[in-house]
């Protein structure tokens, strides 16, 4: 918790005058007891109205002026915690931009969704919490003390003994529930899992008419979640009886002896119910505690848990110093493989094995291979969403690594297997690959991309909205899209990861034509699981079990390849059956 507060730095003014003003409100709090004494002795022993009035009305101008700073304290405690929340969410959310695919793999993205919410909120309502009570509590409790030894010490002695009593039952549920909501945001991750591919698989469980088994599933996962809230609930809810004993015990040994003080005329009976009162405030004061301390055992379980993620350091950096310069605009090739070997993190094998070939500009590579023969896995290291683990790759006869990556990719265009669109206009979409792309520019990658004819079918054409994902758009619909806005910033280098998986053989025939007539000098990589797709490719490569098992053009494979060549002949007769 202590590493966050670096977010409350532009807010040092509230975070002082918050608990500042809770403290006037307590030290307002104590002189109650006090005017309760004097009004019994004076006012009340004595029948004096006036006097009793008097006391009365100075009790009430007490209240409203720790109403006042209440409010105050209140006030600046949230608009400190508010800021502190956004400056860290916002912090937060791009220091996750940030991380390449290796760690976003590893951290999982209903975990990182948990952690942004639900964990952040947790974390904000903790110091909101803190700025009202942390002082204000401890304060009470030592000022009521120190009162009470000033009312009579030998009283007070009881005081002393149940204060660390009432500390020690708090210290200790504090250690117990500190890891239990750990473990209670843990399964909250899993149900946020479980949410998020349920809504995302909607269709499929519907087609399988699985609903009644994930909602069973999903009950457990509930079940858990509640087991855990119970188990810690349990735990921390024995902090309210055990501080009232205490404090009910510690009351009636006030009564008891300050009777006995009365007695014997040491003290007054209004210094007798000033010692209750401090004892009650003590009692409100820790109840309020228990309230900060439940809050704040949570903030420390989420703060840990966002504290992991901006642990969670890139391994794909960039190099201190890059000049242009360095890339050179001689006819060197657009793409070069030296040996190249790449192992996802914590896998025990390696999914690319020893790569070499290189791509002149301009050309057109195919990449065909089986499940699994890791086609995606190559064409995702040359935007650097990985860095490969030996070997050399360079771009415009530069490694790669010396890139900046914002430089790397703004040379090259993704379109991913999966087609990722978000909700707005087609045209705001479109403009994701150049903020600045014209009407004319947008249409002619919708032209090439075999898009134009269905979004000028839509009503508003460019202005046509999607929904989240492009749902209300078919699968084709959307992979054509994906390509226009890859094609929209006229990238040096295309990538296409199986985009076309979708489109029917006419689609993909227009497709490709239109690629190899209307894009001359663009570098394309062409990943596909269609013979047909990538045949006229100036190159093809074929992968099996990570190797290279080919490369060459279509009818040099057909006669070397005996990968390619099988993949051919299957393919050739399930085309001739559906025919």
């Amino acid at each position: 918790m202590l590493r966050l507060a670096r977010y409350l730095k532009n807010y040092k003014k509230e975070s002082i005058i918050g608990p500042l003003f809770k403290m006037l409100e307590a030290f307002f709090e104590l002189l109650v007891p006090l005017v309760v004494a004097d009004m019994i002795d004076n006012g009340i022993a004595k029948g004096d109205k006036t006097y009793i009035y008097r006391a009365a009305v100075i009790m009430v101008l007490l209240g409203v002026v720790g109403l006042v700073c209440s409010l105050i304290a209140q006030f600046f405690a949230a608009k400190a915690s508010v800021g502190f929340g956004t400056e860290l969410r916002d912090d937060l959310f791009a220091h996750m931009n940030r991380l390449s695919y290796a760690e976003l793999d590893k951290a999982g993205t209903s975990t990182l969704v948990t952690r942004i919410t639900s964990d952040m909120n947790q974390v904000q309502s903790g110091v909101n919490m803190i700025l009202r009570l942390f002082l204000r509590s401890p304060f009470i409790v030592i000022g009521a003390l120190v009162a009470a030894f000033l009312v009579n010490a030998k009283v007070a002695v009881i005081f002393v003994i149940a204060a660390p009593i009432l500390a020690f039952i708090i210290y200790g549920i504090m250690v117990l529930t500190i890891p239990m909501y750990s473990k209670a945001q843990k399964a909250l991750d899993t149900i946020s899992l479980a949410t998020r591919e349920g809504l995302n698989g909607a269709r499929v469980i519907r087609a399988f008419g699985r609903q009644q088994d994930e909602t069973e599933e999903f009950t457990e996962d509930c079940n858990r979640l509640l087991k855990l809230q119970k188990r810690v609930g349990k735990v921390s809810v024995a902090m309210n009886p055990l501080t009232y004993v205490v404090v009910n015990l510690a009351i009636a040994a006030i009564i008891m002896q300050g009777g006995k003080q009365v007695d014997a005329g040491v003290i007054t009976q209004g210094e007798v119910i000033a010692l209750v009162n401090y004892m009650t405030q003590i009692l409100n004061a820790l109840v309020a505690l228990q309230v900060l301390i439940v809050s704040f055992t949570k903030a420390m379980a989420s703060a840990k848990r966002v504290n992991e993620v901006l642990d969670l350091q890139p391994t794909v950096l960039d190099q201190e110093s890059f000049s242009l310069k360095n890339v050179s605009s001689e006819d060197v090739p657009a793409v070069v493989f030296d040996n190249v070997s790449f192992t996802y993190p914590g896998a025990k094998e390696e999914a690319l094995t020893g790569l070499s070939f290189t791509v002149r500009k301009g050309q057109t590579v195919g990449i065909i291979g089986g499940t699994g023969s890791g086609k995606s896995s190559l064409v995702n290291l040359l935007p650097r969403f990985y860095d490969v683990t030996k070997g050399t790759m360079l771009v415009n006869g530069v490694d790669v690594k010396e890139y900046p990556q914002r430089e790397l990719r703004s040379r090259i265009g993704v379109v991913p297997q999966k087609a990722v669109l978000f909700s707005g206009s087609i045209r705001d979409n479109m403009k994701w690959g150049k903020d600045d792309a014209t009407d004319e520019e947008i249409n002619e990658a919708l032209e090439i991309a075999q898009a134009k004819e269905f979004v000028d079918a839509k009503e508003g054409r460019l202005d046509y909205k999607l929904n989240q994902g492009g749902k209300n758009l078919s699968g084709g619909q959307r992979q054509r899209l994906t390509i226009a806005r890859a094609l929209v910033r006229k990238p040096e280098i295309l990538i296409l990861d199986d985009s076309a998986s979708a489109l029917d053989f006419a689609t993909d025939a227009a497709l490709r034509r239109a690629l190899s007539e209307r894009t001359k000098g663009m570098t394309v990589f062409m990943v596909s699981q269609r013979t047909t797709t990538i045949q006229n490719a100036d190159m093809i490569i074929v992968l099996e079990d990570g190797e290279v098992a080919g490369i060459g053009t279509h009818k040099e494979l057909q006669e070397t390849c005996e990968v390619y060549k099988e993949i051919c002949q299957s393919q050739v007769s399930a085309e001739e059956v559906g025919a």
